[in-house]
């Protein structure tokens, strides 16, 4: 097993630990309460190893030329944070109880993205774990976990992590993970974890001190990159690759998502995804596993999502903002920033993403004010590897108050919403309380230990929506307990109202696409798409599928074409096609009809 310290044996007290530390004279093991010398390794350079006496839970650090005693840089637990000394993990004491995980890979797939922390009160794994009923019920199939490795304080996002191999402790730590992964896996539910690549945290992070994890050469939002393509460049992507294969082996975890991808700067002749791909891809065929890696990216570089084989970067899926941005925009009437080439015609642009994958796709982008993107081989990309969504933590916690959807549409409007992802091309993904239309919100929070650092977030998160026209008053402060309260979810809703009806809507369209090959047949260029910009309505044809949705506050003619059809699913009740082939779709209302 790699690692920089190796899990004990059951019944064995002896455990090995490592450590890559290439600029230091001297390594010293601090484990439980005794202390020892490493020795360097004859044969890796800058690594140090050692044997001590340990067992599940020992506390151990590592202690750099006689100076303070650090966490492992990769620790698999960290029980008093990411300051605090790292703990030895023994992964065979976990007696798994379910086979490990679904057979089903990506097509035909639905995810749903949870953050841990909101999605119940409690905020824990075990808690989540007692919901996965409701996730069984609704239909998806995989539940795509937000980022779990530790950060300062309780509760936060999970993006600002520092410890990549390790689970954070206030969620229930690695034991929990394993519990939750179990029970996902014995009700049928594929877990997708959220990591993150291009940076770490600025609190805690005591990687410099071991070794040249960043470099200077590249720069991204968060400071100095990983150092992907600079000296030592080999043992940091073996770090991360390492990391993300003990996800997928030590958790059983199904599939990765990796955080903006296009923040990964590497000059390599081999980038680090392909490296990265082709692990996955490895350790999937050795275990018999449908292991699959999302990447985020906004580069609109098909290349990212091509197989290796092709002179691709093998990453099985993206996730496409270019959808969401063409639904949002539709259904909302909004322009501003990086809307706004998809508000000049948001009919024109969903029809486009619709079938071309790509809205950008070598066109002008006014927010980037470039071209932008490249065009998709529709012949060679199946649909499946683009995710199309409504709402995800990003576009809803990014917003100044953290307003869903449901906060500025209509039933109708989210219904329509909903019909554009459940029945299209691309494997659909939807935010945790989306499909009841939760009226919570989900805002930008944090729980910074550091005074100075908490007060640098409050106050660049205000600044940032101050240029945008927003009062310093009415920005949320990410540090107020109650801002982590309002965005978790009240289950209670969901059963009543107009939540209760979503929520049967979602269920009715999910069962669909479960039932209805037509709805996962990944070919884009099969997807046929009529649309009129004034009178805001789309139509599609999925084989056999016709799917009508009308955005508009008025009755709408909707062209279906000649011939029988039978309605299987609406939003409020529609008629059959007259003789003429035009569906009466009522107003912010949508329907499917199978026919010839």
């Amino acid at each position: 097993m790699d690692g920089s310290s190796l899990s004990a044996d059951k019944g064995e007290r002896s455990v090995r630990f490592e450590v890559w530390a290439p600029q230091a004279d001297r390594v010293t093991l601090h484990c439980d309460g005794s202390t020892s010398a490493l020795r360097r390794d004859p044969v890796r350079e800058g690594w140090w190893a050692g044997d001590a006496d340990a067992v599940d839970g020992s506390r151990y650090g590592f202690a750099l030329d006689d100076g303070p005693v650090l966490p492992d840089p990769r620790s698999r637990r960290q029980p008093e944070g990411p300051d605090g000394l790292s703990a030895v993990v023994d992964h065979a004491r976990y007696q798994w109880r379910s086979p490990s995980g679904p057979e089903r890979g990506l097509p035909g797939a639905i995810l749903y993205e949870l953050h841990v922390g909101t999605f119940t009160r409690e905020g824990t794994l075990d808690a989540a774990a007692e919901r996965l009923g409701h996730l069984v019920e609704l239909g998806v199939t995989h539940v795509e976990l937000m980022p779990v490795c530790p950060f300062p304080g309780k509760h936060g996002w999970g993006y600002e992590g520092v410890s990549p191999w390790a689970v954070h402790e206030p969620y229930g730590g690695p034991e929990a993970l394993k519990r939750f992964v179990d029970m996902a896996h014995g009700l049928g539910l594929g877990v997708v974890l959220d990591v993150v690549h291009n940076h770490l945290g600025p609190s805690g992070n005591h990687l410099p001190a071991f070794g040249p994890y960043f470099t200077d050469s590249h720069h991204t939002p968060w400071g100095a990159a990983i150092n992907l393509d600079a000296a030592g460049s080999d043992e940091v992507r073996a770090f991360l690759v390492g990391s993300a294969l003990a996800w997928l082996r030590d958790y059983r975890i199904d599939g990765l998502r990796l955080d903006a991808v296009h923040a990964l700067r590497d000059t390599r002749a081999v980038h680090f995804l392909e490296e990265l791909s082709a692990a996955v891809d490895t350790l999937g065929e050795e275990q018999g596993r449908p292991l699959f890696v999302v990447g985020e990216s906004d580069l609109g570089d098909p290349r990212l999502i091509t197989p290796r084989v092709h002179g691709g970067l093998g990453i099985h899926a993206q996730w496409s903002d270019d959808l969401h941005h063409s639904v949002h925009t539709a259904v909302t009437g909004e322009s501003q920033g990086y809307y706004a080439d998809f508000a000049a015609a948001p009919m024109a642009a969903l029809a486009k993403t619709l079938t071309r994958g790509y809205f950008h796709d070598g066109t002008y982008s006014s927010f980037r004010g470039r071209h932008h993107g490249r065009p998709i081989d529709r012949s060679h990309t199946p649909a499946h590897r683009l995710l199309g969504y409504t709402q995800t933590h990003d576009q809803v916690g990014n917003r100044a108050q953290g307003d869903r959807l449901s906060a500025i549409c209509s039933p109708g409007l989210l219904a329509c919403a909903a019909a554009l992802v459940l029945t299209g091309p691309f494997t659909p993904m939807l935010f945790m309380g989306e499909e009841w239309a939760a009226s919570t919100p989900w805002q930008f929070f944090t729980d910074h230990t550091d005074p100075e650092l908490a007060d640098a977030v409050r106050k660049g998160r205000r600044r940032e929506f101050a240029s945008h026209g927003w009062a310093e008053g009415d920005i949320p402060d990410p540090q107020d307990p109650a801002t982590r309260e309002r965005s978790c979810l009240d289950w209670s809703e969901a059963a009543s109202g107009a939540h209760a009806r979503v929520l049967s809507w979602y269920r009715e369209l999910i069962a669909l696409r479960r039932d209805r090959a037509d709805l996962t047949d990944s070919d884009l260029a099969a997807v046929r798409v009529a649309y009129d910009e004034a009178a805001r309505w789309i139509a599609y044809r999925r084989g056999d599928l016709r799917v009508a949705v009308n955005l508009s506050d008025a009755p709408a003619a909707v062209p279906v074409g000649r011939g029988t059809y039978r309605v299987v699913a609406a939003w409020e009740p529609v008629g059959l096609p007259g003789e003429d082939g035009l569906l009466t779709v009522p107003p912010e209302s949508c329907a499917v009809l199978v026919g010839p």
